[in-house]
This record gives C-alpha cells, sequence and structure tokens, in this order.
C-alpha cells in the first residue's frame, strides 16, 4: 500500500508523513520546496523523512501537468492526501496567480491523477478561511460557506466544489478537511504562533491586528494528524438522507463526499495567547495594536461535533502544553 502526500515538505505535510512512516507505511512526498517562506526550513524536515524506512520524495510542482500524470501512473497510490497548496491569506492580495497556479491548476491534475488510477480514498485540505463573511458562530460545516473574502478561501471553495464534481463523475471517495490555525513544532513562519515567539524571543515590537481583540481556533498540529489518519480508512459514501431540496453542503446524496472540521473548538483571545508565549518564553512582549487587515475575521470557532461523530476525533492538547513544545522547538532549531 502506498501513500501519496503532497506538500510533504510543508508543517502538516512533514507531520503526517512521519506518522505514517513510523507505523510502516510506504509514503510517496511530493514537494517543489519553493520559496513562499525559507527553503531551510523546508530542506530540513524533509532530511528527517528521507531518513526513514518507506519514504520517497518527488520534487514536482503539483501545476505541472505531465509530472503529475506520470507519478500517478508510476506508483499507483492506495490513498491519496493533497496537503500542498499557496496558503497565506495576506500574500493571495500580492500574487494572486501562484494561488490559482497551486491551488487550482494543482488540485485539478491531482483530481486527474486519482481519476486514472482510483484510489480508495481522497483527502484535502480546505481551510476555515472558506467560512468568510459568514459570522454565525462555532462554523458548522452544515452552514453554507458561500462567500470567500479573500482569493486563497476562494480557491479553497473551488477545491471542495471540484472535488464534489470528480467524486460524483468518477466515484472518487472525497473528505475535505477545513483546518483552524494549526500551530506547533516545525510550523510556517508565516503564521502568527511563529511571529509571536520571533518577535517576543528577540524583544521586537509584535505587530498585532485587530488591536488584539481577536480570537483564533488554534489547533495543535498532532490533533491535526490525528484527525487525518482517522479519516483514511473512512472514505464517505453518498449520503441517504440527502435532500436535493434542501442540500447539505458538507454531505452529498450523489457522491462519496464530505466535508469536515479540523479544529480545538476552543477559541482563545489572541491576548491570552501572547500571554501564554511570555510565559513560556520569560520575557513581555512589546505590541504594536494595527487595525484589521484586509481579509481578516475577527473570530474564528470550529464546530467539530460532526468530525467527532464521523472519525472519533477528540483535540486534546492543552493550549499551554502546545505552546511550551513550539517554543522549545524553536529555541532548539534557532538557538538561544
Amino acid at each position: 500500500m502506498t501513500i501519496l502526500v503532497t506538500g510533504s515538505a510543508g508543517f502538516i505535510g512533514f507531520h503526517l508523513a512521519r506518522r505514517l512512516l513510523e507505523r510502516g507505511e510506504q509514503v510517496v512526498g511530493v514537494d517543489n520546496l519553493n520559496a513562499y517562506y525559507e527553503p531551510a526550513l523546508k530542506e530540513a524536515r524533509l532530511a528527517i523523512l528521507e531518513a526513514l524506512p518507506g519514504y520517497r520524495h518527488a520534487r514536482i510542482d503539483l501545476s505541472d501537468r505531465e509530472a503529475m500524470a506520470a507519478l500517478f501512473a508510476e506508483t499507483q497510490p492506495t490513498y491519496v492526501v493533497n496537503l500542498a497548496a499557496q496558503a497565506g491569506v495576506r500574500y493571495s492580495l500580492e500574487n494572486p496567480d501562484a494561488y490559482v497556479d497551486s491551488n487550482v491548476v494543482g488540485f485539478l491534475n491531482i483530481l486527474e491523477g486519482c481519476r486514472a488510477v482510483q484510489p480508495k480514498h481522497l483527502v484535502y485540505a480546505s481551510t476555515s478561511s472558506v467560512y468568510g463573511a459568514n459570522g454565525k458562530l462555532p462554523f458548522n460545516v452544515h452552514d453554507h460557506a458561500v462567500h470567500p473574502i479573500t482569493l486563497y478561501a476562494a480557491t479553497k471553495v473551488a477545491n471542495e466544489a471540484m472535488a464534489h464534481a470528480y467524486a460524483h463523475l468518477f466515484r472518487i471517495p472525497c473528505t475535505g478537511f477545513r483546518f483552524f490555525t494549526v500551530y506547533g513544532p516545525w510550523g510556517r513562519p508565516d503564521m502568527s504562533p511563529f511571529k509571536f515567539i520571533r518577535a517576543i524571543h528577540r524583544g521586537e515590537p509584535l505587530d498585532l491586528y485587530g488591536e488584539g481583540r481577536m480570537q483564533r481556533d488554534f489547533t495543535y498540529i498532532d490533533d491535526i494528524v490525528d484527525g487525518l489518519v482517522a479519516a483514511l480508512d473512512r472514505p464517505p459514501a453518498p449520503d441517504p438522507n440527502w435532500n436535493p431540496a434542501a442540500p447539505d453542503p458538507a454531505t452529498s446524496g450523489v457522491a462519496p463526499w464530505r466535508i469536515l472540521n479540523l479544529g480545538a473548538s476552543r477559541p482563545v483571545d489572541l491576548m491570552r495567547y501572547i500571554r501564554v508565549f511570555e510565559e513560556k518564553l520569560g520575557r513581555k512582549a512589546v505590541l504594536n495594536l494595527m487595525p484589521m487587515q484586509p481579509g481578516d475575521v475577527t473570530s474564528t470557532n470550529a464546530d467539530v461535533s460532526e468530525t467527532m461523530a464521523t472519525l472519533d476525533y477528540a483535540p486534546n492538547t492543552p493550549l499551554e502544553i502546545g505552546v511550551g513544545r513550539l517554543v522549545d522547538w524553536y529555541l532548539e532549531y534557532y538557538g538561544r
């Protein structure tokens, strides 16, 4: 059995690939190690994976149709997990082409590969950003998410729709996961937890958008990986109770397709989050309160009741434990 994991040198992909390898799976990783953030960090993650038995790496850009088709034909994966994407809300305002190339064209190539080899299950990353202008909290997968407010979110809405079409036409079981602010060791430098550590550790001013009045459903990486692994062997089937006159946005009556949230379901005030970093680092933050940025939302909060019922999902990493592990890794990797 071969599991194809795209974005394997990325934050979530690295952790998932390592978990799968440690339990004895054969993993083919795909990552082009682009320079969106420091390639050295991606290389360091990849070196860990390549030292484990059962790992093979393909340095391919998802938007390369011929290379992706050849990889699917050669490896014939039993399962596919697509975690490769051009991420980042704000960067989509600066470089929209990168999002279309990676997140739309790249995902189409994943779907075409799955059409050719018919894996048992395609699991792919969506995002909590798809909820966009929806102000109803907590975010529930059974509510419509059709008003994205960034191009990044719009590409992920497109992914969910594309997956449904392929699940319907070619009977490819598809599960899309909407991730909520993932953090932990080996995390992305462009995300807020990493920026908090770096600024506090260096004694530099920390730009805090929304003047610190925002909330985020910070989710520790191990809890995310638990959900992904639990999903692999539990592909969806068409929902026999689905009503086309009142369609459920999270399931389908005509396709083996579903949408699930992956979050901690414990939203945290940004100021409290920063206080935990201060305690772990033994230093006070120098705060520079800023207005909201375009594309930001005030709060995120995941309703994970459907994920718990479907996958026995139970996010259980306390904030203090997760932040402590992240700080320990940062100080070890970057030096004290």
